[in-house]
C-alpha cells in the first residue's frame, strides 16, 4: 500500500507549509518466491533460434516444480507499467506471430510420436504386449489398413521389431498396429485416465485444457454412428495425431512420471508449494523398461544427435504433420536417466522435425547438470553451436486447412491435425 503525507497547499496546488505534516506509513507486500532457474530461464532464450516460433519447459520431476518456462515470440512486460499505451498494445494483437499467448501453457499441438510411449504405456497396462512383443507384421515401409496405405517415416522400413526397438526406432508400422490392438474404446478410456483430457493444474491463469475425446460418441457425432469402427482411427492416435492435441506442459508432466516412476505431478512455479503427485499404478519393471527405450532413442535412435557428454540422457523425439504449413517438432527428456533431476520439453512451430528440437533440449539439460562452464562434446553432432540470434527469417505463413475443421478452436500455426501420418 502506498504512504501518504498530508502537507498544507494554496489554490493553485502549491505548498505553503509542510511542517508538521501528518503521514502515514508505505506497507510492504509480501515477497513471492518462484521456482524459476534464472540462469537456465536465460540460457534457454540465448540459444533459442529466432526463425522458429514456439516454447521450452523445464521442470523437475521429482516434484513439479517449474525451472524454466519459455516461449517465443514474447513481448516486453515493462510496456504495462503505468498503464501500456494504445499503439503497443494494438501492435501486440495483430501481430501475426501472437507473442501475448504464452506457447507452454495456452497452445495445443498434435503431440507426434512423443505420444507412443502413452500408446505402450496403455498396450503394457492391458496386458497385450511386453518389451519383447514383436508385432505381427514387420516394417515394409507401411502398412495397408483397408483402402489406404499408411507411411512410415522410413520409406525402406525397420523390419521386425521389439518393443523397445520400435520406441528407439520410432516405428510408425509398429504403432499402427498396436493401436489396432488396444482398439478405440480402450484408447479412449486409457487417455483421459493417464490425464490427456485434463489440464495439468499449474498455478497460473490461462492454462487450456487439452483436446482428447471423452468417450467414443465423439466420433458417433463426427462421422456418423457406427461407421467408424473399422476406420482408421487407432492407427491415428497411436502415433500421436488424429483427435489428439495436447500443450507442452501435458507432455512435459507425462514424461516426469515416466521418468520418476509412475508419480504424476502437479507443476507449479510458486514456493514453497508441493501439490501430491498422482500416481500411475504400474510395476516398477514397466518404467525401468520405458526409460531403457528412452535412453535407447538417444544413444542409437531418433535423437542420436542430442548426445551429452557425460550425461545419461533419456527422450523423444516427435513430428507433428501440420495443414496451415510445414511440419511441428517436439523433444522431451530427461536426465541423469537412472536418477532424473530435470524433464525438459520442446515444441518449435514449423521446425519440421524433432531431431532440429532435441539439441536445444539437450543443451537446457546439460546447463542445469553442469552449470554455466559445462562445454557440450557431442560425439554424433560435434558442430552444434548456439545459433544466431540475429536470425529472424520469419516462420512459413499459414496455409488454408486442408481437412475438416478442428474440433476446438486453436491458434492457426497449433491447431491439431485430423488424420496422418507421422515422421519420427
Amino acid at each position: 500500500s502506498d504512504g501518504v503525507r498530508f502537507v498544507e497547499v494554496d489554490a493553485l496546488g502549491r505548498v505553503v507549509r509542510d511542517e508538521g505534516a501528518q503521514a502515514l506509513p508505505t506497507v510492504a507486500g509480501k515477497d513471492l518466491h518462484t521456482t524459476i532457474d534464472l540462469d537456465l530461464q536465460l540460457f534457454i532464450d540465448s540459444i533459442w533460434p529466432r526463425r522458429y516460433r514456439g516454447a521450452m519447459l523445464a521442470m523437475d520431476p521429482r516434484n513439479g516444480a517449474i525451472l524454466a518456462m519459455y516461449s517465443y515470440p514474447a513481448y516486453n512486460p515493462n510496456d504495462f507499467v503505468g498503464g501500456v499505451s494504445r499503439v503497443v498494445w494494438n501492435g501486440l494483437n495483430t501481430d501475426p506471430t501472437l507473442p501475448l499467448l504464452n506457447r507452454s501453457i495456452g497452445t495445443r499441438y498434435p503431440p507426434a510420436s512423443t505420444f507412443k510411449l502413452a500408446t505402450a504405456l496403455i498396450a503394457l497396462q492391458r496386458g497385450l504386449v511386453n518389451f519383447d512383443s514383436h508385432m505381427p507384421q514387420p516394417c515394409r515401409g507401411g502398412l495397408q489398413w483397408g483402402n489406404r496405405f499408411f507411411k512410415c517415416w522410413k520409406h525402406d522400413g525397420h523390419g521386425s521389431l521389439d518393443l523397445i526397438g520400435a520406441i528407439a526406432s520410432s516405428c510408425d508400422v509398429y504403432f499402427y498396429q498396436l493401436g489396432v490392438r488396444i482398439g478405440v474404446a480402450n484408447f479412449i478410456e486409457s487417455g483421459n485416465a493417464l490425464g490427456f483430457r485434463s489440464s495439468s493444474g499449474i498455478d497460473l491463469p490461462n492454462e487450456i485444457q487439452p483436446f482428447w475425446p471423452a468417450n467414443t460418441e465423439y466420433y458417433d457425432r463426427v462421422y456418423g454412428k457406427g461407421r467408424w469402427t473399422n476406420y482408421a482411427i487407432p492407427l491415428n492416435l497411436s502415433i500421436g495425431q488424429g483427435e489428439n492435441a495436447q500443450t507442452l506442459i501435458n507432455m512435459v508432466r507425462f514424461y516426469a512420471a515416466l521418468s520418476n516412476g509412475g508419480h504424476v505431478p502437479t507443476p507449479y512455479i510458486v514456493a514453497p508449494r508441493r501439490p501430491a503427485p498422482t500416481p500411475l499404478v504400474l510395476p516398477e519393471s514397466t518404467f525401468l523398461g520405458v526409460r531403457r527405450a528412452l535412453m535407447a532413442v538417444v544413444s542409437a535412435g531418433t535423437a542420436r544427435g542430442a548426445r551429452i557428454a557425460n550425461i545419461e540422457l533419456a527422450g523423444k523425439t516427435g513430428t507433428a504433420q501440420n495443414p496451415h504449413g510445414p511440419d511441428h517438432g517436439w523433444f522431451i527428456g530427461f536426465a541423469p536417466a537412472t536418477n532424473p533431476r530435470i524433464v525438459v520439453g520442446g515444441i518449435m512451430e514449423f521446425g519440421l522435425h524433432g531431431t532440429t528440437v532435441a539439441p536445444y533440449v539437450a543443451r537446457a539439460i546439460e546447463r542445469y547438470l553442469l552449470g554455466p562452464d559445462s562445454t557440450r562434446v557431442d560425439t554424433a553432432n560435434p558442430g552444434f553451436q548456439v545459433p544466431d540470434d540475429s536470425v529472424t527469417a520469419p516462420a512459413p505463413a499459414d496455409t488454408p486447412s486442408r481437412g475438416r475443421p478442428a474440433p476446438v478452436p486453436f491458434p492457426r500455426a497449433a491447431r491439431p491435425v485430423a488424420r496422418g501420418g507421422d515422421r519420427r
